[in-house]
């Protein structure tokens, strides 16, 4: 479709199928972003929850290890205390334990969030050069009869966290990634399937004859019928148009042709009546220039009539020999008026097409070798089928097409060289040619045997 397009000279745009896929893809891509980054901030919240949970625990149990001895507070550090820390990640792990001012164990320079007694406060801070999560929980603890608050901080660093969360966020971004694909695909197969109704109706009306104009009758989408029911409009209005141009045609040849015809009878009636031979070469002359503008006339309109029909071409076998034969009975009462006999010699032939266009194709070229060939002699017309063929040979006793290529002769208003002084219009071998080439065939333009012009009829047999 767009190669016809290129020929016709239409630049085609982007196809529907294209910008509806890139369209999806692309609100697919925004979808799948934001999916990724939901993904990506949940597995950090949740990743940065889970230690907080497990730092919580640990500085619980180690609270809950607090007593007084004596007056004195003692600590037996649990071994499960950071031991479910060590569970999530290989970080460091830091802690104090400090009964005021005093530190009992652990790393004195470690400054954990301000707690109340029974709060857990949470804080990231750098320690160490490090970035550590720190929890801080308080204990009271009566020593003596003295309360003495006690404050159990653990710190942990954050690179298991970080990596938790990356690992998190690469298993998105590769569901996410293969997602958009599915989906991608998914959007070219939706969006195929959706336009699969307009191509369908396409077809449709691609694979109609040229005069198949019958109404689309085919259902489709809602948002399809306003065109279908355009193109009904449309080739309701074609059919009109084309009823009306054949009515035309067909009018003014009637029209032409009778006032001419009458014309030139009262010219013949005059020319018998006359005496002087002035007047005698005055009506010659007018009955000259009346056949003239007649044939002229004739062909032109032959000429519409086979550009209109080849436009909408009808299809039917067509036998040739009883085409061939009655085209030349015809003509055959010109002929003998030269004297000129036509023979013919015809066996099988059959085509597929319009009968009334081959009809004006044989007839051009029959009157054409009529009206160049001398008198009193033969115009042969013969009907083969050579392979998958089916030939009309014209061959007459004329001058021919004169020196040089003949293939010009096909073109509008263009004669031969050795016709002067006859009565012509330059389109009968132009008809025959069109008519020709609608049906898939060719004319071809030789010499016969003896000097005489040879048109060869060529079509596809069935």
């Amino acid at each position: 479709m767009s190669g016809s397009a290129h020929a016709r000279g239409v630049r085609p745009g982007w196809s529907i199928a294209r910008k509806l896929t890139l369209f999806l893809a692309a609100i697919v891509a925004l979808l799948a972003l934001i999916s990724w980054g939901m993904v990506t901030s949940f597995a950090r919240e949740a990743a940065g929850r889970t230690q907080d949970n497990v730092l919580e625990a640990s500085a619980t149990s180690i609270a809950e290890t607090l007593r007084s001895e004596g007056g004195q507070i003692r600590l037996e550090l649990p071994y499960a205390a950071f031991s479910m820390l060590g569970a999530i990640s290989e970080d460091r792990v830091f802690y104090r334990v400090a009964a005021g001012e005093e530190v009992l164990t652990g790393y004195a320079d470690l400054e954990g969030p301000e707690v109340a007694p029974g709060e857990v406060q949470f804080r990231t801070l750098s320690y160490r050069g490090a970035q550590v999560r720190a929890v801080s929980v308080m204990r009271v603890i009566l020593s003596d009869g003295v309360a003495v608050p006690v404050t159990v901080t653990v710190a942990q660093t954050r690179d298991g966290v970080r990596n938790i969360a990356a690992g998190l966020s690469r298993q998105a971004a590769a569901l996410s990634m293969v997602v958009f694909l599915l989906a991608v695909g998914m959007s070219a197969i939706a969006v195929r399937s959706s336009l699969l109704p307009l191509n369908t109706m396409a077809q449709n009306v691609a694979t109609r004859g040229p005069s198949d104009l019958r109404p689309l009758r085919r259902r489709g989408p809602p948002e399809l019928m306003p065109l279908v029911h355009a193109l009904n409009r449309l080739m309701e209005r074609l059919g009109g148009s084309m009823k009306r141009s054949e009515d035309f045609i067909a009018e003014a040849a009637h029209r032409v042709r009778t006032p001419l015809a009458i014309v030139r009878t009262q010219a013949e009636i005059a020319l018998h009546s006359v005496t002087e031979d002035g007047q005698k070469q005055t009506l010659r002359r007018v009955i000259r220039a009346v056949d003239d503008a007649s044939r002229s006339a004739s062909q032109l309109l032959d000429h519409a009539m086979v550009s209109f029909r080849a436009d909408a071409l009808a299809r039917e076998r067509v036998d040739l020999p009883s085409l061939a034969s009655g085209v030349a009975d015809t003509l055959r009462p010109t002929a003998e008026m030269k004297d000129i006999d036509i023979a013919l010699t015809l066996s099988a032939g059959t085509v597929e097409g319009d009968a009334i266009l081959l009809q004006n194709a044989l007839r051009n070229v029959l009157d054409n070798a009529i009206k160049y060939s001398p008198a009193e002699t033969i115009v042969r017309v013969d009907v083969t089928k050579q392979g998958d063929e089916a030939r009309i040979v014209v061959r007459d006793e004329g001058p021919g097409f004169g020196d040089g290529s003949a293939a010009h002769l096909t073109e509008r208003f263009r004669r031969g060289a050795k016709v002067e002084g006859i009565v012509g219009s330059g389109l009968g071998l132009t008809i025959a040619d069109e008519a020709l080439r609608a049906h898939g065939g060719r004319l071809e333009l030789g010499l016969a045997e003896g000097g005489g012009a040879c048109v060869f009829l060529i079509l596809p047999a069935v």
